[in-house]
C-alpha cells in the first residue's frame, strides 16, 4: 500500500515537473507588444495576430496611449492597463501595431511610440504594422531603403515612399526583421510572418 502511495506521489510530483518545464518553454519563448490606437483599432488587426502569437507559445502584452478600455472600429473591446509610456523594451521581442482608423490619430505622431519603434529596430528585434500603422514605422526612420506595403491610400502610401521605402503591392511584405502588412484580410499571414523572423 506504501508503495502505491510513493508510486502516486512520484508521478504527481513528476507531473508537475513536465506542466513547469512545459510553462517554461513557452516563457522562454519570449513577450511581444502590441500597441494599438485607444479608439478605432482594426478589430482583427489585434485579436487573430494575438491568438497566433498565443498558439505558438509566446506572450502577448497590449498596450496602447492611454489606460482603459480601447474599443476597436468593429467594437470590439480590451481592456488596457499599461501604457507606451511604461514599456522597457528589454521586455521583450518585437514590437506589432495594428492599424484602424485610430492609427492616424493617435499613433502616427506619437514621439515615444516612434522613439520606442526606434529602439527595438536598433536592437535588431522584430518590428511589425499592418493596415495604417506602418506609416509609424515609416516616420520612425526604420523603412528608408526597405520593402514595404501599407492599406493603399494615396496618403500612406505617399508617407512611406516620402521616408524611403519602397511601397510593394502586396498583402505581407517581410524585409529583414521588419514585416508589413496591407489591411485587415491578411492579418494571420500578417501573424505567420512575424513568426517567422522570430525564428
Amino acid at each position: 500500500m506504501l508503495r502505491i502511495i510513493a508510486l502516486i506521489i512520484i508521478f504527481i510530483l513528476f507531473s508537475m515537473c513536465l506542466d513547469n518545464h512545459k510553462s517554461g518553454e513557452s516563457m522562454e519563448k519570449g513577450k511581444i507588444l502590441m500597441v494599438i490606437a485607444p479608439k478605432d483599432f482594426r478589430d482583427e488587426e489585434l485579436f487573430i495576430p494575438m491568438e497566433v502569437f498565443k498558439e505558438h507559445g509566446y506572450g502577448v502584452d497590449v498596450v496602447s496611449t492611454q489606460k482603459g478600455t480601447c474599443v476597436g472600429m468593429l467594437g470590439g473591446k480590451i481592456e488596457v492597463d499599461k501604457t507606451i509610456y511604461e514599456i522597457n523594451p528589454n521586455d521583450y521581442i518585437a514590437i506589432v501595431i495594428p492599424g484602424g482608423i485610430g492609427s492616424k490619430e493617435y499613433l502616427w505622431n506619437n514621439e515615444k511610440l516612434l522613439e520606442l519603434v526606434r529602439e527595438f529596430y536598433r536592437e535588431n528585434k522584430t518590428v511589425a504594422a499592418i493596415c495604417l500603422s506602418p506609416v509609424v514605422l515609416a516616420r520612425a526612420g526604420v523603412l528608408k531603403d526597405k520593402k514595404a506595403t501599407v492599406f493603399p491610400t494615396k496618403e500612406a502610401i505617399e508617407e512611406l515612399k516620402k521616408y524611403g521605402a519602397e511601397y510593394v503591392d502586396e498583402g505581407v511584405v517581410i524585409d529583414g526583421k521588419i514585416v508589413t502588412g496591407k489591411s485587415p484580410e491578411y492579418a494571420k499571414d500578417f501573424a505567420l510572418a512575424i513568426i517567422k523572423t522570430l525564428g
